[in-house]
């Protein structure tokens, strides 16, 4: 089921439109937060259906694209659409609004909504680390700035540079990548540049860059650590001037390209040695997105185990995986995963080939995990029953504190009225 937010004067009727069961629907008729600041969490919703017949909707809209996918509607006016959908919204509709004409539109955003269930796109993760990962990629999407993204090897940098170009307005155009550190410089520069017939020996044909194919979408440059201190000079100046010459070209060509570039290495370390440019650096790191280690968010291991179980599951023709045993996650959650996510996928898909039952077993486990992980502990409550557990308690003394009305505890949790209603109800908390 959905979340969604409706912001209107006429919120409530907006509201009646839905069909129960479909989604489950927040209204503020007075298009500002229940709490009197802020806007909720990104977290509380899927979308938000905003009014542009109000005063202020520019300031809203701006707010909340940064935060989740954003359905404007308001009376016929193409100027005001074309404005909306410019400054980030991902649909519009007139008024007056059916149901049919609601469902239409959830519906045709349905699948792209849902993937912030458990993550952002092919990211996946709850934690609080992540958050602050999904919450700066949202961020980075609706800007035009170069972003660099660090971490360890298979944390899911590249994933990241997906996300960020899916989620742009740059979307409809190519994305291209390329891994900087396992081409030899001579290759990469033709690679990039692309190279002029004759210009070299076998070069019996014009061939277009990447950089010159993805002009109007991004290119994403993995391992930009790893390149030479001659090739550094060459990437500044596309970042610079937006231009690229091919290798014996004679002529520079204009790009309009959005650059992502990811490393593990420590950058600001090289800059110090001399073995990157400082100012290479600064421009690639207008934003940065740090990839945390999977051992300082453990508690996304079990939602990464389903996701994988999902992922690789249709591999096994004889026999259908359905998840882990108890058993078997203890094991998982005990290892500190040098290989981080791509390690744990790699367990996983592993797991699935040799287990001869629809749960993963410890058995089925690498033996270096087995070995490695201690017994007798106690087993921990679910991850959902544990969180749950704690929402309710954060609630209950929210509700004491504010003498058992729901619009001050609301305001002091920081969410919507309608939405703490729904959690009252749903955790069965008695007023």
């Amino acid at each position: 089921m959905l979340n969604i937010l409706v912001i209107s004067d006429d919120a409530r009727k907006v509201t009646a439109l839905y069909k129960p069961g479909d989604v489950a629907v927040d209204a503020e008729d007075t298009g500002r937060p229940a709490a009197g600041g802020d806007l909720p969490a990104a977290s509380g919703y899927d979308a938000c259906v905003l009014d542009l017949d109000m005063d202020g909707w520019r300031e809203k809209l701006d707010e909340l694209r940064q935060q989740m996918p954003v359905i404007a509607f308001s009376m016929p006016d193409i100027k005001k659409a074309v404005e909306a959908m410019k400054a980030g919204a991902c649909d519009y509709l007139e008024k007056p609004l059916t149901s049919e004409s609601l469902a239409e539109v959830i519906t045709r955003h349905k699948r792209e909504l849902l993937t912030h269930k458990y993550g952002f796109d092919e990211i996946t993760g709850t934690s609080v680390p992540m958050k602050e990962v999904f919450g700066l990629i949202k961020r980075a999407a609706a800007s035009e700035s170069n972003v660099l993204v660090t971490g360890e090897s298979g944390t899911g940098k590249e994933l990241v540079a997906r996300a960020i170009h899916r989620w742009s307005p740059r979307s409809e155009r190519s994305f291209m990548s390329i891994n900087c550190g396992a081409i030899p410089d001579t290759l990469l520069e033709s690679e990039l540049f692309g190279f002029e017939k004759g210009s070299f020996t076998g070069a019996n044909y014009t061939k277009k860059g990447l950089l010159e194919v993805a002009s109007g979408g991004t290119v994403f440059l993995d391992e930009i650590g790893d390149v030479s201190p001659m090739f550094q000079i060459k990437v500044l100046r596309v970042l610079q001037e937006g231009e690229i010459m091919r290798v014996g070209g004679q002529r520079q060509i204009k790009v309009d390209v959005r650059v992502i570039a990811a490393t593990n290495r420590d950058l600001k370390a090289a800059c110090q040695r001399g073995a990157f440019r400082e100012d290479l650096f600064y421009r690639l790191n207008v934003i940065n997105i740090h990839m945390p280690p999977l051992r300082a968010r453990m508690d996304d291991i079990p939602v990464l185990v389903r996701h994988f179980i999902t992922k690789h599951a249709a591999k096994r023709k004889d026999m259908v995986v359905k998840g882990a045993s108890t058993e078997a996650m203890r094991v998982l959650m005990r290892h500190d995963y040098p290989g981080n996510v791509r390690e744990l996928e790699n367990i996983i898909e592993r797991a699935i080939s040799f287990t001869n039952s629809p749960e993963i077993l410890p058995s089925d486990l690498p033996a270096s995990l087995r070995e490695s992980a201690p017994t007798g502990f106690a087993p921990s409550p679910r991850l959902k029953d544990a969180m749950s557990s704690v929402e309710r308690d954060t609630i209950v003394q929210a509700l004491r504190e504010s003498g058992g009305n729901i619009s001050r505890a609301a305001a002091s949790l920081g969410v919507y009225r309608q939405h703490l209603q729904r959690k009252i109800k749903t955790l069965g908390i008695a007023i």
